[in-house]
C-alpha cells in the first residue's frame, strides 16, 4: 500500500480549492512555508499528529475546507487500501 503523499495532495487540491496560500497554513501551523511546499509536492509527508494539525488550521481558515481535506484524506485512504 502506498501511502507517501496521501495528505500532500489532500492538501494540495484544498488549498487549490478554497483560494487558501502555502503561506497562510504555514502561518496558521507555525511553521515555515517550506514544510507545506514538500507536503504538497509529495517530497515529505507529515507526520500523523501533523494532519490533525492542518485540520484544525484549515479549521480555523475555512471550515469547509477542513471538512473537505479529511474526506479527501480518508477517501485516498480507502481507495489505497482497495488497492492492496
Amino acid at each position: 500500500m502506498r501511502i507517501m503523499g496521501r495528505a500532500g495532495k489532500a492538501l494540495k487540491q484544498v488549498l487549490e480549492t478554497y483560494d487558501i496560500s502555502q503561506y497562510s497554513i504555514a502561518v496558521a501551523l507555525g511553521i515555515e512555508r517550506t514544510s507545506v511546499y514538500r507536503w504538497v509536492h509529495e517530497l515529505r509527508d507529515p507526520t500523523a499528529e501533523t494532519v490533525v494539525e492542518i485540520l484544525k488550521a484549515l479549521e480555523g481558515i475555512n471550515p469547509a475546507a477542513a471538512e473537505t481535506f479529511i474526506k479527501l484524506y480518508l477517501v485516498n485512504a480507502l481507495e489505497n487500501n482497495k488497492e492492496s
